[in-house]
């Protein structure tokens, strides 16, 4: 029977983690010989992703957790893979992590990996939601071959509550393009772009409007700075209009929260961007005061463009910023935390300096998104040498992977 190149299947629930996020993987698993294919809801991006050659599934996939609409995923997903025939299924983020888990069981998909971009479970759950959340990890767990982690503190989770073996679960990081995010001398032009005035000082966010992500402590935080700080202006990049369904209520506050008549700061809205490099250029910090994250790429961004973060002190986010001298780590759900960190950054602008300067240094030499590549290549190399060894890839593809190491360093 003569080889075949390895047929891959990369999962998520919205087209915008595949050409925002998975990309890169994408064109690197296509540049080793892999045949890669993608599939999720449709929408601007799979469109724009066929246009390009790309090849993407649409799915009814939603990111609530309707049983109806997930059954219909599944079933969809279920059809898809029977009828192509995937040798390996890469699921990504959480609801489609789990009907592509049942889907590709149900086809006999040989092999199934799956990246935790941050599990769903954290310490700010409420217990009895944080055990059900760990007892439906552990079941799909049992559907997985390999289990990728950005988060080092997910790797160790993942072990410690009998979500998958150690032998089975790898730490990859997560990484940015450092060449596309760097520090730039002028970037007046950028400010103007943005609406930046001469002598304001521009804190940055980057996110959906939900009450996870921080945005009304953020709001909080601000209106405290700019009582000690004139001249604050915060820049939101993302859907400035809906927050979809699962959060209306924030979406509500924060509307009501920014009609009103003595607000002490600006609000700038980009909308959704494309080049994210020119908004943390613009900026002067960066902040995430998320309760529940993986392992955020737009601090790593942040820190890439050399500007100091100031992050909650939860999983990924404390792997990322070094306290004290990238940024700041407050409590969660903290805004007067928030706000005093805010005002002791842009207080100092040799404060500022340094810790974006420290920042890009630590994005360099732990996030770069090549390393991350590497790590994943080498990894798919060895699941196809020991699992599809009849398959085209199964030696070349390792031989290659070895001249490249895993990445065993841990981020300090």
């Amino acid at each position: 029977m003569p080889k075949r190149d390895v047929r891959v299947l990369q999962v998520a629930a919205s087209d915008i983690t595949i050409a925002k996020l998975l990309l890169p993987l994408i064109n690197n698993l296509t540049a080793n010989g892999y045949k890669v294919d993608s599939a999720s809801a449709d929408g601007r991006f799979a469109r724009e992703l066929r246009e390009k050659s790309h090849t993407v599934h649409s799915l009814p996939m939603s990111r609530s957790l309707s049983p109806w609409k997930t059954l219909k995923a599944i079933w969809a997903l279920y059809r898809l893979l029977r009828k192509e025939k995937y040798d390996i299924v890469h699921v990504h983020t959480p609801v489609a992590a789990g009907v592509g888990r049942i889907a590709a069981k149900m086809a006999r998909v040989p092999t199934v990996i799956y990246t935790a971009h941050g599990f769903y479970f954290h310490d700010n759950m409420a217990p009895w939601a944080r055990r059900i959340t760990i007892l439906f990890e552990r079941g799909l767990g049992k559907l997985t071959h390999m289990l990728f982690t950005q988060s080092t503190e997910d790797a160790q989770a993942a072990v410690q509550y009998g979500i998958a073996p150690q032998q089975r679960v790898v730490w990859i990081s997560n990484g940015v393009d450092i060449n596309r995010f760097s520090p730039r001398e002028d970037n007046s032009a950028v400010r103007e772009r943005f609406g930046i005035k001469d002598g304001e000082l521009a804190v940055g966010f980057v996110g959906r409007l939900v009450r996870e992500k921080g945005i009304l402590e953020l709001l909080e935080a601000m209106r405290q700075a700019a009582q000690k700080m004139p001249n604050l202006v915060l820049l939101v990049a993302g859907d400035n209009k809906a927050a979809g369904d699962r959060d209306l209520e924030t979406q509500q506050v924060v509307h009501e929260y920014l009609n009103s008549t003595d607000l002490p700061f600006r609000v700038q809205f980009t909308g959704f961007i494309d080049d994210v490099e020119e908004m943390m250029a613009a900026v002067d910090l960066f902040a995430l005061p998320s309760y529940r994250e993986g392992m955020p790429r737009t601090i790593i961004e942040a820190m890439a463009s050399g500007k100091p973060v100031i992050a909650s002190d939860i999983r990924g986010c404390r792997e990322e910023v070094s306290h004290g001298e990238t940024g700041l780590l407050v409590p969660v759900r903290d805004a007067d935390a928030l706000g005093q960190g805010i005002v002791d950054i842009l207080k100092s602008p040799t404060l500022a300096k340094s810790m974006g300067e420290k920042g890009r240094e630590r994005a360099a030499q732990y996030f770069d998104e090549q390393l991350v590549m590497d790590r994943q290549l080498w990894h798919y190399a060895r699941l196809v040498a020991e699992r599809h060894p009849y398959l085209a890839q199964s030696q070349d593809a390792l031989i290659g992977a070895e001249n490249k190491t895993p990445g065993s360093d841990q981020i300090r």
